[in-house]
């Protein structure tokens, strides 16, 4: 049954860039549309009463009355759908549902969706990159920039999507051609009551898929629901049949699938044992949905990654600085840490702190110990941080980013790399990641 009935009400909720698009396709056929914000004053709320002077918008606490005389509630990510009036409207027949779930119904081509706590971005685009070289009209959004519903075209040959558990907390039956979750670590805490429930999550990206793409190296990626679905394996080492992995010969690793070697890592413009776990699900989400391969392996080798994620910013004095305040979650970090430790060239000197989100930090102990020179620690949770590392990392607080960006500095020794890998929010201190990069790239270059 379709999601749109013109003759009942929809309720978006949330009026973010998400709740707008889901406003305009709604209005676009015809819909009666309420928008609700729990905010007095949403920052796109002038801008949306003069396109639509005609939609009720009411702000503030949610109502729940309101909402259950609704036929459905379409839920931005942002919003939490355990917010009491939600559940009371769920519990009066209230459908609770998202654009991705409408986005399901009414797309026209095959839909690739990845998930996961770390690498969704980089993944997303890299397989975007591959359907273009191999000369396919490619559209790539969802959590990654464009709304989905904003995406929809005849014209699109194949859709890339990156999800949130938010946004896979309201999808009940995505039916992509490939689907993946790239690897659990504990994230959103503050929303979610345990791991599980995100990990719960996380597992809708699988419904109603065609081919699971695997992760070995993170058992958490397996789909909970197989009935129906063929599984693409991937993981670093241990090559098998129907798998994306790597093989070292002497000097030299190589991608491979099965038993056939692909292409030398070292023509892999990506770098990092993470970017190459990255590379080989993309190539297992490119290869289910029939992308040639020769055009997926043209994009690896000209690839180059994304600002903020493991960003290489200058060397100095044999210093490397590396920016990875994309780094927002604990997991993220420890993958960055190991990666440029087991680099065979010098220490970690880490910059670390934030707003953490409600997360446990003392995964982080173990890859210090082995890889870490010293730990720079800032922002609101500097202290909890501080609090999880063992007896052999040294750590310092400093006031500011650009404190630390100067004592990690005077710390760091030829060979060493200083990143920044926060593993925790922006937002106590900035508007957002890319803000809180953009102001380490400025601190390094102005060393």
């Amino acid at each position: 049954m379709s999601l749109i009935a013109t003759d009942n009400i929809s309720i978006v909720v949330g009026l973010g860039i998400t709740g707008l698009s889901c406003v305009r396709y709604l209005l676009s056929k015809g819909h009666r549309v309420i928008v609700v914000d729990s905010r007095d004053n949403p920052p796109a709320l002038d801008a949306f009463k003069a396109e639509y002077p005609d939609v009720p918008v009411c702000l503030g606490p949610f109502d729940a009355e309101l909402l259950s005389s609704a036929t459905q509630l379409f839920v931005s990510p942002g919003v939490a759908i355990a917010e009491p009036a939600i559940r009371e409207a769920q519990s009066r027949g209230v459908r609770v549902t998202g654009d991705v779930d409408l986005f399901s119904q009414l797309v026209g081509a095959p839909v690739i969706a990845i998930t996961g706590s770390n690498g969704k971005s980089t993944v997303t685009t890299l397989v975007a990159e591959m359907a273009r070289q191999a000369g396919l009209n490619v559209a790539v959004g969802g959590n990654l920039g464009t709304p989905v519903l904003d995406l929809l075209d005849d014209s699109v040959e194949l859709y890339v999507i990156e999800l949130s558990s938010f946004q896979l907390e309201t999808t009940h039956r995505l039916g992509a051609s490939a689907a993946t979750i790239l690897n659990i670590s504990e994230d959103h805490m503050d929303r979610y009551p345990n791991k599980l429930a995100y990990l719960q999550a996380k597992q809708n990206v699988f419904r109603g898929c065609r081919y699971v793409i695997v992760n070995e190296d993170d058992r958490l990626s397996e789909p909970l629901m197989v009935d129906g679905m063929e599984a693409i394996r991937f993981g670093l080492g241990k090559a098998d049949i129907r798998k994306f992995s790597t093989v070292t010969e002497g000097e030299e690793t190589y991608i491979c699938f099965g038993f056939e070697k692909l292409i030398n890592v070292a023509e892999v413009a990506i770098k990092g044992a993470h970017n190459i776990s990255n590379a080989l699900a993309a190539l297992g989400l490119g290869s289910a949905a029939g992308i040639d391969m020769s055009a997926m392996l043209e994009a690896l080798k000209q690839y180059k990654g994304l600002e903020h994620r493991c960003q290489w910013v200058r060397s100095l004095d044999g210093v490397d600085y590396i920016n990875d305040s994309k780094g927002t979650n604990v997991g993220a970090t420890v993958t960055a840490i190991e990666s440029f430790g087991k680099s065979g060239r010098g220490k970690v000197v880490l910059i670390a702190g934030g707003e953490g989100k409600g997360a446990d930090f003392s995964p982080l102990a173990e890859p210090l110990t082995k890889f870490g020179r010293n730990v720079v620690l800032f922002g609101r949770d500097a202290g909890k941080i501080e609090l999880s590392l063992t007896d052999s990392v040294q750590s310092v607080k400093v006031n500011s980013l650009e404190e630390a960006v100067k004592e990690a500095r005077k710390l760091a020794q030829a060979g060493d790399s200083v990143l920044m890998s926060p593993a925790c929010a922006s937002f106590d201190m900035f508007r957002n990641f890319e803000a809180r990069g953009d102001a380490f790239i400025d601190a390094v270059n102005r060393l």
